[in-house]
């Protein structure tokens, strides 16, 4: 990848899911956004070569772009089957190496990987979702890189014990309607993305 444009462009591509699951919160993560914050991950030398795990992975965009920006290996960790089966259609539709698809709950990853890329679930239909994600994060490496609500900051800082907590970013994330129970087209939520390091 040349470009964080070339990034962006290349995620536009990849397959959304077609009936998301509730109570999973599956919103497809945002190309542009995705793009955003892997090109400054990459610019800073957080992915090439590096051993990633990409957990809830979804559709696979953000293992998907670390591979395009040069990571050595993804595990994408999802535990929806229909899931895990998008995101290895849309790795191997790009042709990419180098990746692991795991199908279990994100706690009974137990590899240890350089980092951690996540977009959690926020929490919105079942409190406190993101925990679970951090907790398995935590055991796993000493650097993760996480999206959650901008609001989850303080929270993040007093959960994460024995680790540093920086924002890196704040987006503007756009929820679209999938659900019948969905009011709007549309619904923006403020959303951070963080960089939690291991204190040495």
């Amino acid at each position: 990848m040349k470009s964080k444009k070339e990034l962006a462009k290349k995620l536009s591509y990849l397959d959304k899911f077609d009936n998301p699951v509730v109570n999973l919160e599956q919103y497809s993560t945002d190309s542009e956004i995705a793009a955003e914050a892997l090109w400054f991950l990459h610019m800073n030398n957080g992915i090439n070569g590096k051993i990633l795990a990409d957990l809830g992975c979804g559709n696979g965009i953000l293992g998907i772009g670390c591979l395009l920006l040069g990571a050595e290996r993804v595990y994408f960790v999802e535990k929806d089957k229909n899931a895990i089966d998008l995101a290895k259609r849309n790795f191997e539709t790009l042709k990419l190496r180098n990746g692991a698809f795991v199908n279990k709950d994100v706690f009974e990853f137990d590899k240890k990987v350089d980092a951690v890329i996540e977009n959690p679930p926020f929490g919105v239909q079942e409190e406190h979702a993101d925990r679970v994600f951090l907790d398995a994060a935590m055991k796993i490496s000493d650097k993760i890189y996480s999206f959650h609500k901008l609001e989850s900051h303080d929270f993040l800082e007093k959960y994460c014990n024995g680790f540093r907590v920086e924002l890196l970013f704040s987006f503007n994330f756009v929820l679209r309607k999938t659900q019948r129970f969905h009011r709007k087209e549309k619904h923006y939520v403020k959303v951070g993305f963080f960089k939690i390091d291991r204190k040495v």
